[in-house]
């Protein structure tokens, strides 16, 4: 089943490596998905983040306030499959 992997995010630095970082995780883990970026502060909100950037997966906030190494989106991507 393909998974969305949702970026939340206005488009800073930490907020690119993000998608980068999890792009590049899901790709390494074989994951079937799709990146989708989230910049619209209402949207974002509504997801219940209130800093960025965020992650989430299906419309699930798993993470905000950083931007993580690929390594650790693997562990916490791995989860998902």
């Amino acid at each position: 089943m393909k998974k969305k992997i949702q970026v939340l995010g206005m488009g800073c630095l930490k907020c690119n490596r993000l998608y980068a970082n999890a792009e590049l995780a899901a790709k390494e883990l074989g994951l079937d998905y799709e990146m989708e970026k989230i910049a619209d502060i209402d949207r974002i909100t509504d997801m219940g983040v209130l800093m960025t950037p965020a992650l989430a997966v299906d419309g699930r906030v798993l993470l905000s306030a950083k931007a993580p190494s690929v390594e650790e989106l693997k562990k916490l991507l791995g989860e998902l499959k």
